[in-house]
């Protein structure tokens, strides 16, 4: 018996197998993943194309991606964390600002015209959310604003820091912390509404939370290149820009 006859049909059932994945890996920052269900939503009735989407905070991602995490698109909290893969190597194009972020805080307890940073000094707030500055953009936004009205001092022995925005998000909607800051974005998502109150606070006293999307590298034969590139554009697209809106996002 001819054995390459014999094992022809079994080499190309394997390579069908084998046949990499077409689905792309969106490394989401936390405060994005609400608004990401529906772009992803859309893109894929518009492409047919799969998107998996994977939420942490941006400098857990960054540390993913740097220790090869199998990434297509980081959509980050910040313009800093994609700026620091392009200069290493991790992208062939500069980041992209995608949307400004807005920094807000949220109580299920405090009514909205009660809910103020100077409350977080007072006797009705034992404990209070932040997402870690050191990871999450949002939370190095929220230190800026306490340092700015000379609170973070007095309120630093109440504050409880989440790993990210969306386990600080958790903190409140628990009730376990009176009050909490995290993005706008996350209050207004479909899941969180009537949750409690919440005011936005002043722009002015934190840097702007300016927001990048990273097109990270492919192989020019990858299968997921093109699909890749497709997604990246289309959060820049103007159909993209009033799903941003909807939650917040400038």
């Amino acid at each position: 018996m001819n054995l390459r006859r014999l094992f022809l049909p079994i080499l190309i059932i394997l390579n069908g197998c084998s046949k990499p994945s077409e689905k792309i890996i969106v490394a989401t920052a936390a405060n994005v993943q609400y608004v990401m269900k529906e772009l992803k939503t859309e893109f894929e009735k518009e492409s047919g194309k799969e998107i998996e989407i994977v939420v942490s905070s941006s400098g857990k991602l960054t540390a993913q991606i740097r220790e090869g995490a199998p990434f297509d698109v980081f959509v980050s909290a910040d313009t800093k964390y994609p700026e620091e893969i392009f200069k290493n190597g991790g992208s062939d194009e500069k980041p992209k600002i995608y949307a400004y972020g807005t920094l807000a805080l949220w109580s299920l307890s405090i009514p909205e015209n009660e809910l103020n940073l100077n409350i977080l000094n007072s006797d009705k707030v034992k404990k209070v959310a932040v997402p870690n500055p050191k990871l999450a953009p949002y939370g190095e936004a929220a230190v800026q604003a306490l340092e700015r009205e000379n609170l973070l001092e007095p309120i630093k022995s109440k504050i409880v820091y989440g790993e990210s925005i969306a386990q600080a998000a958790q903190y409140i909607t628990t009730g376990s912390v009176e009050a909490g800051f995290t993005a706008l974005s996350v209050i207004l998502a479909p899941e969180m509404k009537g949750k409690g109150h919440y005011t936005i606070v002043d722009s002015t006293s934190y840097k702007p939370i300016a927001q990048a999307a990273l097109l990270l590298r492919h192989s020019d034969n990858s299968p997921k290149k093109e699909t890749s590139r497709k997604f990246y554009d289309f959060l820049f697209s103007a159909k993209a820009k009033v799903i941003f809106n909807k939650y917040g996002y400038k």
